[in-house]
């Protein structure tokens, strides 16, 4: 069987295979508790559930800096209790991102590629250790790939139908759109693509005359909607239409309390060349193990200049390799490239830091950001692995067997090497979560015996900088008074024990900056020292107010002084 449209046999196969590996991370996760080891996994489950699970329920609860689309789909599984709890919830739709990214892979090789490269490419993609612990998480890289991959492979169907005057090119210019719109609302990288995408799009339509034609001046226009319509969000809720780039929980922001007093914050800021050696890193490790070192970016690019030529064949060069079926839309799958630009001017001047074990700082940090390029890897590393199965000559069928059984054993060994090695992310999860540990474990038992003592008390504090501490309490979000509810959160700093009955404070924030100002009927439960270092890291205070039902027992209380 040569290129083409996969057959419906195929498409089973691949959704049956991702769908077995896809269940089989699932459960290591499980067992492994390593649902919510990533904080902005924790993060993430914290603005879908708040959702309806706040004192004002709705849109208003999505937050400013993190777009709103990847809460929106997690936000029916975090309803049910147990699986908000045990972070559960948000891997059923990761998980289903992961097993379209798969399908949509193959069917964008199966234009240029034969069955057997489409999958020794696949398998780079499906079995990578990495994206299968992320599409366990809350994570957003398992949609945006999907996002990425359906969206490149729609471009070609579009193009080619455009190109042939089918009667289907509206409705895949809509399907297009769609895709495009569900980017823009994921990740800022989609942004990009968005604006990419329909540049090329309306070039194409102005060549033929059609750049004005209906269905593309309203695509257009819901297009450009999708940003604004987040900017205008920002602006009501937040008062600042930029929010999500200058607010306190931006980018810009955090880097600002976390960085060194360094003269350069992180490797690469203001340097593109060190950001793209920085990104390159980052997804070579994360992709292949350390034995293979630059193979994988040497083998995508030999895959990308041979897709070129097989794209670019004449008829006369019908033979071997370049033998082709149509060069329609080849040119589309270059957007895979995309994430390279944009991660380079990222780092450098987008306030996107990343630390790699092997280079200095020595350090996990923003490591799956490198996971972007992975698409890029698996789809033209299948025209390299494609020119080596043509090379050993198909008309003879050990030899060809022989090399794509190596081919196939060389992924395995990969495959091994890398969990031998342990997937970047999932150590740079675990570091994470172990910088957290102490106090994930300490408060939540704590809040949960307060509340024992008091049910009906409201606890106010802070439920971004840890939002783990609410499911692991036993609690739910409209039990407290947080900064995701303003009004009722600011009155509470106006007056903390008339409002709340329990607080926790941690030194330097508003809570404890309110508590210093008005610590009339408040007085200290328990203080907290975490052992790790870090402008996270600051000594937390339980305060308990006059109106606490009973003293608690073993508790050391303090009376605050009044000011």
């Amino acid at each position: 069987m040569t290129e083409g449209s996969p057959s419906r046999r195929e498409r089973l196969f691949v959704l049956a295979a991702a769908s077995l590996a896809s269940i089989a991370a699932i459960l290591w996760s499980w067992c492994n508790h390593a649902f919510l080891l990533y904080g902005d996994a924790e993060a993430h489950i914290h603005i879908a559930r708040r959702l309806f699970d706040s004192h004002r329920p709705g849109i208003t609860q999505l937050g400013s800096v993190w777009l709103p689309l990847p809460h929106l789909l997690m936000a029916p599984f975090v309803a049910i209790d147990p699986w908000w709890r045990s972070g559960l919830g948000p891997a059923i739709p990761s998980a289903l991102c992961y097993i379209l990214a798969c399908l949509g892979l193959y069917k964008l090789s199966r234009n240029w590629l034969s069955p057997a490269a489409a999958a020794l490419g696949l398998a780079l993609f499906a079995l990578n250790p990495n994206l299968l612990y992320l599409q366990t998480t809350a994570m957003t890289e398992p949609l945006f790939l999907c996002e990425l991959i359906w969206s490149v492979l729609l471009f070609v169907e579009w193009y080619s139908a455009l190109r042939n005057g089918e009667r289907r090119v509206e409705q895949l210019l809509w399907a297009v759109i769609a895709v495009l719109i569900c980017a823009v609302y994921t990740r800022y990288d989609g942004w990009i693509l968005a604006f990419l995408a329909w540049a090329a799009m309306a070039v194409c339509l102005y060549r033929r005359g059609q750049l004005f034609r209906r269905d593309f001046v309203l695509a257009s226009a819901l297009l450009a909607l999708a940003p604004a319509g987040w900017m205008l969000y920002n602006a009501v809720v937040f008062q600042d239409w930029l929010d999500f780039m200058r607010g306190p929980y931006s980018a810009k922001a955090i880097e600002a309390r976390t960085a060194s007093a360094a003269v350069d914050p992180h490797p690469g800021w203001h340097n593109p060349w060190v950001a793209l050696q920085y990104f390159l890193k980052a997804a070579e490790m994360d992709t292949v193990a350390q034995a293979f070192g630059w193979l994988i970016l040497a083998a995508s690019l030999a895959g990308t200049g041979l897709g070129c030529l097989k794209s670019a064949a004449k008829p006369v060069l019908s033979e071997g390799f370049l033998s082709r079926r149509s060069n329609q839309g080849w040119l589309w799958t270059l957007f895979l490239w995309l994430p390279l630009p944009f991660y380079a001017y990222s780092v450098s001047y987008g306030s996107v830091p990343i630390f790699l074990p092997v280079w200095k700082p020595f350090s996990w940090y923003n490591t799956r950001y490198g996971m972007e390029l992975l698409p890029a890897f698996a789809f033209f590393t299948g025209f390299a692995f494609e020119f080596l199965l043509q090379r050993s000559d198909p008309n003879r069928r050990t030899r060809h067997t022989a090399t794509l059984a190596a081919c196939f054993v060389l992924l395995t060994a990969n495959f091994l090497l890398l969990l031998r090695e342990r997937p970047l992310t999932y150590v740079e999860a675990r570091k994470n979560t172990a910088a957290r540990g102490y106090y994930n474990t300490v408060i939540p038992a704590a809040l949960a015996h307060l509340h024992q003592l008091d049910p009906g008390g409201e606890i106010l504090m802070n439920t971004s900088m840890y939002p783990s501490f609410i499911p692991s309490a036993g609690l739910t979000y409209r039990q407290t008074v947080n900064e995701s509810d303003k009004q009722f959160y600011w009155a509470a700093l106006g007056a903390p024990a008339i409002h709340a009955s329990i607080v926790l404070a941690f030194a330097g924030d508003e809570i404890d900056k309110a508590v210093q100002a008005h610590p009339e009927h408040l007085r200290v439960y328990q203080r907290f020292h975490s052992p790790a270092q870090g402008w996270d890291q600051a000594d937390a205070t339980l305060y308990v107010s006059d109106t606490f039902p009973a003293d608690p027992p073993n508790a050391p209380s303090t009376t605050l002084p009044n000011r």
